[in-house]
């Protein structure tokens, strides 16, 4: 007898919320935080708001080096050598100071732009 009891309970809760008519609110609404600033970007266009895509490399020179975007004065990044390399060259580039990997391409880390 209690199971019913508790059955008809759970379905007259049910019920007396979807005759209130009242929406839930949008994702966007409820979200706060880091989590609303890239739910507004991605809305806005902006697919990769923190940077975390891979970036096709260019070429990597000394004066025309890969600019990589970082929210800090520094920033790991690992470069892919080879096209066919299952491993990954990880380093650490400086603001102010471009580093140049073991293939010998250049990268040099530029500001990104707040969210």
């Amino acid at each position: 007898m209690k199971m019913s009891l508790r059955l008809f309970q759970a379905t007259s809760v049910a019920f007396r919320h979807k005759s209130s008519e009242q929406k839930l609110p949008n994702y966007i609404e409820h979200a706060t935080g880091l989590e609303r600033k890239e739910l507004l970007a991605r809305a806005a266009g902006n697919d990769d708001p923190f940077g975390m895509k891979v970036f096709k490399r260019g070429p990597g020179t000394k004066d025309n080096p890969n600019l990589i975007p970082s929210f800090e004065n520094k920033r790991i990044i690992g470069c892919i050598c080879e096209e066919d390399s299952t491993a990954i060259n990880w380093m650490w580039v400086h603001q102010d100071e471009p580093k140049r990997c073991g293939c010998g391409h250049w990268f040099k880390i530029v500001e990104a732009k707040p969210l």
